[in-house]
């Protein structure tokens, strides 16, 4: 049995949030986002998916939404897929943030095993989450998961061997879409 799975970075957030940390707080799309939602929402209405799934965050539930308004496929939420949680660190600038920690923050990639920004997950926390909700999907047919870059990265970290430190190497660009058959 095999099947293929979509993996979807949501659209650009609102301008408002731009060069700030956001992982697990909520909220909509930039204009430029809204754009771009329509289009992929089009396109990906258009292929043949047999299931919807989204991380239940705003950004990821309105172009799941979007989609199955058009294509009539299922849709359902799974937290699985929710960008990684930053603690203490969400909704504050990066720079805000190097101001107070300096280099801090580049243990996300040196040490992200043990290491957890802000007091929140740590990579690997992360990337059994997402392998856990990998786990839960159908495994047969074209499975569409509208999700966030830390999660669709640690799982093609996992599938292609790579380790923990490689997670940064695959983030997608908002609105990338990742095409992993499943076998």
């Amino acid at each position: 049995m095999s099947g293929t799975v979509l993996l979807v970075r949501h659209p650009p957030v609102a301008l408002a949030w731009r060069k700030r940390c956001y992982g697990r707080s909520d909220m909509g799309w930039s204009r430029a986002g809204l754009a771009m939602a329509r289009h992929l929402a089009e396109d990906l209405a258009a292929r043949p998916i047999d299931a919807i799934v989204h991380s239940g965050a705003r950004r990821t539930a309105r172009l799941a939404a979007m989609i199955t308004r058009r294509s009539g496929v299922p849709v359902q939420a799974d937290a699985g897929w929710l960008e990684r949680d930053f603690g203490t660190w969400e909704g504050r600038t990066w720079q805000a943030i190097w101001r107070e920690t300096g280099d801090l923050m580049d243990r996300m990639m040196t040490d992200p095993a043990g290491f957890g920004p802000g007091g929140g997950e740590t990579g690997r926390d992360l990337s059994y989450r997402a392998r856990a909700a990998w786990g839960r999907l159908p495994m047969a047919g074209t499975t569409l998961v509208i999700a966030h870059g830390g999660p669709i990265a640690a799982v093609q970290a996992w599938r292609a061997g790579a380790p923990l430190e490689a997670m940064v190497r695959f983030i997608p660009a908002c609105g990338e879409v990742v095409e992993v058959l499943r076998t």
